[in-house]
């Protein structure tokens, strides 16, 4: 049997009205938030799933401060692959001018000066800082200037590798070139295959234009071209077996294995000349090359020859050195490209993720202000009811 008593009566009447206060003041905190989630209890499952997108959210901001970062950098690498573009070119023009005839040997002295000047700036410009107190050239390596003067050229204290900076959901760009790739690791000749004249030639003989004529037919071989008295020649491989013989005509080419060299001059009996893929040579030997072609003061025909053929190959070099760079501020400006790809897929992703989260926490006020108004309705009968329950009492019953 259920008792009933004046006790009990107000006990249910004021849970009653806690419950309604209760209620009316979670809907006032969540028009004046804006919220409808406040605390993981109102909604386990959304609280949960906000989470994950503020985490989401959170990942790709890190994301974007990486790409800022390795943004700044490859901007400066480019600022800084211009000016050594902008100084080899000017090295190209002073050996074209220094393969004048006409000047002197003054004259080509005074154009070293400038060179040298010039091969200062480009070391200067190799150990550019980004910055933020590292270096752009250095690898990993990054903490000091990867480059420095040592007797008889230059030295690299950085390493190999390449930073991978990840600025989008598996999406990485690279970071700056190493130094070594930039500077060091430069091919010659044409950049496929070199030609160059003996040290101990005592003819006028000068390497010309050379180049592939069939790359299928190119094995990549190293080749020996030996002239003999009247112009006569041989070409043999590396084993030494004779490939190729022919009477030497200044202007007509010499064809070996899908490659093809002119020679001009008059080679002396026992000169040489070498063909050979191209290799590799760091970008301040070449200029110490050139240097040196410079500062030579021939006074016969045969010097001069090698001067002559000093300063093509430096300037063969120097300008193959120049398209290297070229490529690599390519290589740089596909990872900038990738930078704003990136960005404009980090903002499509962050809109997304907004909108989900505005769809889990954010307060719907037309239907937060109707609950509000049915709740302080609700609250304003309760109220009544417990004023006309306190006019009330049992006893009253037993009268």
């Amino acid at each position: 049997m259920t008792r009933i008593s004046t006790g009990m009566l107000y006990t249910q009447s004021i849970s009653t009205l806690q419950s309604k206060q209760a209620s009316l003041a979670r809907i006032q905190n969540e028009l004046s938030t804006g919220k409808k989630v406040l605390t993981a209890k109102d909604d386990p499952v959304g609280a949960g799933a906000a989470i994950g997108l503020d985490r989401s959210k959170a990942e790709l901001v890190r994301f974007g401060e990486n790409a800022n970062a390795v943004g700044h950098r490859l901007g400066m690498q480019e600022g800084a692959l211009t000016q050594a573009g902008d100084i080899m070119g000017r090295i190209t023009e002073l050996t074209v001018r220094a393969n004048s005839a006409s000047l002197s040997d003054e004259d080509r002295q005074a154009i070293a000066t400038e060179v040298t000047s010039l091969r200062a700036s480009l070391l200067d410009v190799a150990n550019s800082p980004d910055g933020a107190g590292r270096y752009l050239f250095g690898g990993t390596q990054d903490g000091s200037p990867p480059f420095a003067r040592v007797a008889g050229g230059v030295a690299y204290a950085g390493d190999q590798t390449r930073r991978q900076v990840e600025i989008a959901p598996q999406m990485f760009v690279s970071d700056t070139m190493p130094g070594s790739e930039v500077f060091l690791r430069v091919r010659t000749g044409d950049g496929r295959i070199d030609v160059a004249a003996g040290a101990a030639n005592t003819g006028t003989g000068q390497v010309g234009s050379f180049g592939l004529t069939d790359s299928d037919q190119w094995n990549g071989g190293n080749y020996h071209i030996s002239f003999e008295a009247d112009g006569a020649y041989q070409v043999s491989n590396a084993d030494g077996d004779v490939v190729a013989s022919g009477v030497h005509a200044t202007g007509e080419a010499i064809t070996i294995a899908g490659a093809r060299v002119v020679i001009g001059g008059a080679p002396a009996d026992g000169d040489t000349f070498s063909l050979g893929p191209a290799g590799t040579r760091d970008v301040f030997a070449t200029i110490d090359n050139l240097l040196g072609a410079l500062t030579l003061a021939p006074t016969t025909d045969a010097q001069r020859a090698a001067q002559q053929n000093a300063l093509q190959g430096a300037m063969r070099d120097i300008a193959t050195a120049q398209d290297h760079i070229i490529d690599v501020r390519a290589n740089g400006g596909a990872q900038l490209a990738a930078l704003d790809n990136a960005a404009s897929l980090r903002d499509a992703h962050t809109l997304t993720i907004e909108s989900t989260l505005s769809g889990v926490r954010d307060l719907d006020y037309a239907e937060a202000i109707s609950r509000f108004n049915l709740e302080k309705v609700a609250l304003e009968a309760a109220q009544l009811s417990f004023v006309q329950m306190q006019r009330l009492s049992l006893f009253d019953l037993l009268r």
